[in-house]
């Protein structure tokens, strides 16, 4: 969602840069390993338009830095703008002569191992992987063989903006303190929002980690009915909006609302709207029957990958994994304020000084959980998004809460 970047076929020059010394396998820190021969290396690197717009911007540095910290290679670099979310579609068009280095959103990862366009990560480079991001990340570019692919980079994810003259920092930590004090808005009938509450009391897709097409969505028993019934009373309770075409945004942007539940992409809209009380935080917990519920949020990443038809493997698998560094991710954040996933960097300065950032790291290390992207998953949005409508117009209730939830797990399972 909110991935609405556009393909740019135009090339950009080739920059080549040079120096010597040898090779090993793939280093994390992009560091070479030795002295030797050296080898001359042509790479193809496709990014996004951002990132590519001029010799200063962040591929660019990245290449050039790359390049130093390996002078066993005398590398020829050719650069296009092809965006995340078009990154499969072109790869797949032709994948022995597509880029040799290509970031790409995760929910593409099943279309490029079917196309035979991505390779798998080297060891070394997959301990990077797993020592830098929660298991919502690592899992997220992990495919169906339990190899990992992506060397993510960010997330695509949600959590809450806040009035902080409404509410204290206490307060965001609880929904029903929150709805208390004041105003809050919430996207109950969108489909990609809804699962937050269930999910939090034991509701799965596809098994634990979302990657088991076989074990199906189970929103079944008191587990979700129960969930049910809170979203039945919190649909009725006159602090409550329903975040439906804007809504909530403008309603904090009227002073009708005092919290907003949404991702970076709304960040400077909230900030303008409400200057020094802006604040942002993870997601809160809500009180279900006496007992705490942790709401937990979908995820996914944008990733660097290499193509495995490269005739330099090597290489374009050390840049991928360069491009996920937690160097190069925190130049990406300084540059363009792309908010990384390495779990290090949540103690940077800069980083924790942003609520935003600071609010959205936490969500992925702690209150996500994958947005799975089996084939089966696209049975999901379209029930989803009918039951939050029928909570939200009082089809479903307290007392029809139970079957309602037994036929909408059916409808999601067809």
């Amino acid at each position: 969602m909110k991935k609405k970047a556009l393909l740019i076929a135009a090339m950009a020059g080739a920059l080549a840069l040079s120096a010597c010394a040898s090779g090993g396998d793939a280093q994390p820190s992009g560091q070479s390993t030795g002295g030797g021969e050296v080898q001359e290396v042509t790479l193809t690197v496709w990014g996004p338009q951002a990132d590519l717009e001029n010799a200063t911007s962040w591929l660019p540095k990245q290449m050039e830095a790359f390049a130093a910290a390996h002078p066993e290679y005398k590398i020829t670099w050719k650069q296009a703008v092809v965006g995340e979310d078009k990154a499969a579609d072109t790869v797949k068009q032709d994948a022995a002569s597509a880029a040799d280095v290509y970031m790409f959103a995760n929910d593409q990862l099943g279309q490029l191992i079917q196309s035979s366009a991505i390779g798998t990560l080297p060891s070394n480079v997959v301990e990077q992987v797993k020592s830098q991001n929660s298991d919502v990340m690592v899992t997220s570019v992990t495919g169906p063989d339990g190899s990992i692919y992506g060397v993510p980079y960010t997330a695509n994810t949600w959590f809450m903006y806040y009035d902080k003259s409404k509410f204290s920092e206490e307060d965001v930590k609880s929904l029903d303190t929150m709805l208390e004090k004041g105003k809050v808005s919430f996207p109950l009938d969108t489909a990609w929002y809804l699962p937050a509450f269930y999910v939090g009391n034991g509701c799965t897709f596809f098994g634990p980690d979302g990657t088991d097409e076989a074990a199906g969505i189970d929103f079944t028993g008191d587990k979700a009915a129960k969930v049910t019934e809170y979203l039945v009373a919190l649909a009725k309770n006159k602090n409550f909006i329903n975040d439906v075409d804007g809504a909530g945004l403008a309603a904090i942007q009227n002073g009708k609302a005092s919290a907003l539940f949404s991702g970076t992409w709304d960040a400077e809209k909230v900030k303008e709207a409400l200057g020094d009380n802006f604040g942002a935080a993870a997601l809160p917990s809500y009180n279900l029957n006496g007992q705490s519920i942790q709401m937990k949020a979908f995820a996914g990443s944008k990733a660097a990958g290499f193509n495995p038809n490269s005739k330099f493997p090597k290489a374009a698998a050390e840049f991928a994994a360069y491009l996920g560094s937690a160097d190069a991710q925190a130049e990406h954040y300084s540059m363009r304020n792309v908010i990384p996933t390495d779990k290090s960097l949540a103690a940077d300065a800069a980083i924790a000084a942003d609520p935003v950032a600071s609010a959205q790291m936490a969500v992925v290390n702690s209150t996500s959980i994958l947005q799975p992207t089996v084939t089966k998953m696209g049975n999901f949005w379209d029930p989803a998004a009918t039951f939050g409508k029928a909570i939200i117009n009082g089809d479903v209730t307290a007392k029809n809460a139970a079957e309602k939830t037994e036929a909408w797990n059916k409808s999601m399972n067809a």
